[in-house]
């Protein structure tokens, strides 16, 4: 059965790589970095530089590469005096470069991050807008996949019907969204996810709501008739932990196709994660076989937001998960394959605010600030290259061995 399964997919992955999300190792994508200087008219927003002497990222983006039409002065310095710069998800040939990243180290493609609380306002949408052109035209050039992931965070009651469902229509209607040649397909019909179903953390839509939500997306003849997958909390099937411990979750979720349990910052070692994953992959995964689902887990590199927090008023350690080297992300990754995962979501590709981005970042970082995750030993795309290796042996390309790590 196993061995049957690992033929279709690979074969899936080789011969319809768009088509479905067997085989593939898709990322979170924020994109929601800007500079006062950039088209979005929003400011630093993420970079949080409006208070001398601070930001909310504790990875410093490496930008060695970039041309000076993709970099932005910040007020902060480096130890030299020089000053150091960002870049801003609003250009184009950003969006195309972290591509590039992607398709030279084989990872598959993007979940595109798209927050309903910032589709309020007219510029919040516009710049979502710009990102989401830009990422379509850069996966696209680069062979990559995309597929919209809405955030729920935020929203207020009544929001995920005047805002969410409505832009889905936006999308549909004015965006073409769907005739990209890259968006994202499994089960024979495009992909869209939710995520921030049935969290316990007091947010004031309802599941009512959500279940709404997710009956549009999945039935709706005009803008529905998709493949719809759900982002959860770690404990929804046993209604404890992060998740809202309400029976109803179960009969909402009954309406999603794929169901991808948040792991971020639910165990912060090896030995705390093995314990973890081995006490829930198999029951999540045999309650979603039950009930004619998939099961798509996260992992994450490590986690760390002292800098955000700080700008919050509140105080927590700087590199609060140790990345180690890439050992975390890569002994998670081994322990959901060695389980039978045939899909993985790595959370997330440009994520400096919590620490948990993949892609290039600094060793060399300004002063001033409570400080950043660095890690000189290794090179700028390590982690670039570990995603990419972590989808060769989800696919059996390579061995589940600890020298995976070294290059």
């Amino acid at each position: 059965m196993k061995s049957a399964l690992l033929v279709l997919l690979l074969l899936a992955y080789r011969l319809h790589a768009h088509e479905s999300l067997l085989g593939k190792v898709m990322c979170g994508y924020q994109g929601w970095f800007s500079t006062p200087a950039d088209a979005s008219g929003a400011g630093w927003r993420h970079y949080g530089f409006e208070k001398p002497g601070h930001c909310h990222i504790d990875l410093w983006p490496d930008v060695s590469g970039f041309d000076p039409d993709e970099l932005h002065d910040t007020p902060l310095r480096f130890a030299d005096g020089s000053v150091a710069q960002v870049f801003s998800s609003a250009h184009p040939k950003t969006v195309r470069r972290h591509f590039e990243w992607m398709r030279e180290h084989g990872i598959d493609g993007v979940f595109l991050q798209r927050f309903g609380a910032t589709l309020r306002e007219p510029r919040g949408r516009s710049h979502a807008d710009t990102v989401l052109r830009h990422v379509r035209q850069a996966a696209e050039a680069t062979g990559r996949s995309f597929a919209i992931m809405y955030d729920l965070s935020g929203l207020r009651k009544g929001e995920i019907e005047s805002l969410v469902m409505q832009d889905w229509k936006h999308l549909r209607q004015e965006q073409q969204l769907l005739e990209s040649s890259a968006y994202q397909k499994h089960a024979g019909k495009p992909l869209v996810a939710v995520w921030g179903i049935g969290f316990g953390d007091g947010r004031d839509y309802t599941l009512d709501e959500c279940h709404a939500l997710l009956r549009f997306l999945h039935d709706n003849p005009e803008f529905g008739k998709l493949t719809v997958l759900a982002g959860v909390p770690w404990g929804w099937r046993t209604l404890d932990r992060d998740a809202a411990p309400d029976p109803k979750l179960h009969a909402v979720l009954r309406k999603a196709d794929i169901l991808s349990p948040w792991a971020v910052g639910r165990y912060a070692d090896q030995p705390t994660a093995s314990r973890m994953i081995s006490a829930v992959h198999e029951a999540d995964a045999a309650w979603c076989r039950q009930h004619g689902q998939e099961y798509l887990p996260v992992i994450f590199p490590g986690f760390s937001w002292a800098n955000l927090m700080h700008l919050r008023g509140k105080e927590a350690p700087l590199n609060q998960i140790p990345r180690a080297g890439g050992r975390f992300l890569w002994h998670q990754a081994r322990e959901r394959i060695r389980l039978g995962t045939t899909m993985l979501y790595v959370a997330m590709f440009d994520e400096m605010d919590e620490g948990t981005a993949i892609f290039k970042t600094a060793s060399k970082v300004p002063v001033g600030t409570r400080g950043f995750v660095t890690e000189p030993e290794l090179p700028t795309d390590h982690y670039l290259w570990l995603t990419g290796q972590i989808g060769r042996a989800l696919r059996r390309e390579v061995p589940l061995e600890e020298s995976l790590l070294m290059r």
